[in-house]
């Protein structure tokens, strides 16, 4: 009896073996995973957290992971300066896109550079088997007009290099034009507010999936290291759904027909 009980456990024990690593490559085959590459304007409000927890909230799995420091440049990203890690981790592989945020007065400033550094992480991207992202972004609270040069140099990189963008800036343009009460700036006219990040994750969730933003909730809750109640954005239920209609209504050009 206590040798057929031992065998009885021996083999369960091998069954738990053989299907463990076939469950978890389902649950890896079933998930998106995505490297946020950039800096404080991909962190402020936990920006790529607040993607995974929206695309939780309808069922979906999104991976997000980063690798930030604030007010970098591709370039040194690129260079591994300031203990970066970008091209370690794209190097590892296994992600299915990597989004890039370049610092927001690159494509101003430093035209020539924003070229090569976007051009090189294309490239390397996908090498390693991603679809290489770039995050356009906004033009600074006091100068609107910025935003032409942000949004040519952006779209000139990813039709010369085949990378999609996500055109933030001219999303936060259409609201601000739109409802210009709905502060999507942080006090220092640079940086996202809570809204400004809640209204960016909504069009990178339906960027990644395809699908329609109405039924992401106003409040996003996660759980911190021990299991405790985490709230990564409170937005106003009608500040919310003006965003989520903006979404879904904006010509997202570079929205994937089979996505």
């Amino acid at each position: 009896m206590s040798f057929n009980y031992r065998k009885w456990t021996c083999q369960l024990f091998m069954l738990a073996v053989l299907f463990l690593p076939a469950s978890l490559y389902a649950q890896t085959q079933d998930s998106l995973r995505v490297l946020f590459v950039g800096n404080s304007y991909t962190y402020f409000y936990n920006l790529p957290q607040m993607v995974a927890t929206m695309a939780e909230s309808q069922g979906k799995a999104i991976v997000t992971r980063q690798s930030t420091v604030g007010g970098s440049h591709l370039g040194e990203h690129w260079n591994r300066e300031r203990e970066t890690r970008s091209r370690d981790l794209i190097e590892l592989g296994g992600w299915d896109y990597v989004v890039m945020n370049n610092h927001s007065m690159s494509t101003i400033n430093t035209p020539e550079d924003f070229d090569k550094y976007g051009e090189q992480f294309v490239a390397l991207i996908k090498q390693h088997g991603a679809q290489p992202v770039f995050y356009m972004t906004w033009a600074r609270k006091w100068n609107p007009l910025m935003q032409e040069t942000i949004t040519k140099g952006y779209e000139k990189l990813a039709k010369a290099t085949g990378a999609d963008v996500v055109p933030i800036g001219p999303l936060w343009m259409k609201s601000i034009a739109l409802r210009p009460d709905i502060d999507l700036y942080f006090e220092d006219g640079s940086h996202p507010s809570p809204e400004g990040t809640y209204l960016t994750a909504l069009a990178y969730y339906r960027f990644f999936t395809g699908k329609s933003t109405s039924e992401i909730p106003d409040r996003l809750q996660t759980v911190d290291k021990d299991g405790e109640k985490l709230y990564l954005a409170i937005i106003d239920p009608n500040t919310a759904t003006f965003f989520q209609q903006l979404v879904d209504s904006f010509d997202m050009k570079t929205l994937a027909d089979d996505r």
